[in-house]
């Protein structure tokens, strides 16, 4: 049986602390818990020329599936949070989530702040067999990362999902702890160091991802519990209603739900992101249809050689 991955700030906190006096990248190793012929961790170089090494959790395939399912994370970054979720994908789906730069066992060591960097860096996940869509989820933080990736590579990107989008006010628990986090950035571990910054700096950067979700043409999808107390979910109700896009921006509100979405059970997981995969018709032959006419009316002396019998 797979251990659970610690839940809530207190025990999220503490599982960091834990993994850095330790020396490990992750809280609770995956490779502990699942084969890697179910979840393994892989690696990437990272795009727009930085020379970083990206660490990632995968589900290994055989052969090229039809959807990937890329997660973009939050802040902090852990990829193994979203283990669970993935041992529970089918066979024709793939799913990749990302340890951001400056997360995880991703390089570099400092904090990279600036959305777009990071957006440049995490394209190669975007790659893929031809003939395969990819569902970009942006959670928290890397909603806004997201949105960049998407109008940055047109045509790598089925649909967009922002999951418990983080735009650039903190509700109240976030507040405490970006308060909290600010004044203990020298004793903190490195990660939620990073998360402090990250986090304090990112609403002057916004305007580049309303920017990038106007210049979309691809489906959007916003997923958002009620009782966030991290993202408010008005706040990111605000930004679908006043970002004009080509397409209206679907909003799906979960009753009862908290920042941390992805918590929830696995099949419910993977319902809404199904949900959010737009169907392609099957494309049949129809023969085409003939303009309607009718022929002149012919009278009687058509069928008389054209001589009137007296």
């Amino acid at each position: 049986m797979a251990r659970r991955r610690p839940k809530g700030v207190l025990q999220m906190g503490w599982a960091s602390f834990e993994s850095a006096v330790r020396g490990r990248t992750e809280h609770a190793p995956t490779s502990a818990d699942y084969p890697d012929s179910v979840v393994r961790r892989t690696s990437f170089q990272a795009g727009g020329g930085h020379g970083w090494r990206i660490s990632a959790l995968e589900t290994p395939r055989d052969t090229p599936v039809s959807w990937k399912i890329v997660v973009i994370t939050g802040a902090p970054s852990w990829a193994e949070y979203w283990a669970e979720t993935m041992v529970e994908l089918p066979a024709d789906r793939q799913m990749i989530v990302v340890d951001r730069p400056g997360y995880g066992a991703s390089e570099p060591a400092r904090p990279v702040a600036d959305i777009r960097v990071q957006a440049e860096a995490l394209a190669p996940l975007l790659d893929g067999p031809r003939g395969q869509k990819v569902l970009l989820v942006g959670q928290s933080y890397g909603a806004a990362i997201a949105a960049l990736m998407a109008e940055a590579n047109p045509g790598k990107v089925a649909s967009l999902v922002m999951l418990s989008g983080f735009f650039g006010e903190p509700g109240p628990t976030a507040r405490w702890l970006l308060d909290m986090g600010s004044r203990a950035q020298k004793v903190i571990p490195r990660d939620l160091r990073h998360a402090v910054i990250e986090a304090s700096g990112q609403r002057p950067q916004l305007a580049h991802a309303r920017r990038a979700l106007g210049r979309l043409t691809i489906p959007i999808h916003m997923l958002h519990g009620d009782k966030d107390d991290f993202a408010p979910i008005e706040t990111a109700e605000r930004l679908a209603a006043e970002t004009v896009t080509r397409n209206p921006i679907r909003f799906m509100r979960t009753a009862g739900g908290n920042h941390f979405l992805n918590d929830a059970p696995a099949e419910e997981v993977l319902a809404a992101l199904e949900s959010c995969m737009p169907e392609r018709r099957p494309w049949t032959f129809r023969w085409p249809r003939m303009p309607a006419f009718s022929l002149p009316k012919l009278g009687a002396a058509a069928f008389t050689g054209g001589v009137a019998k007296a």
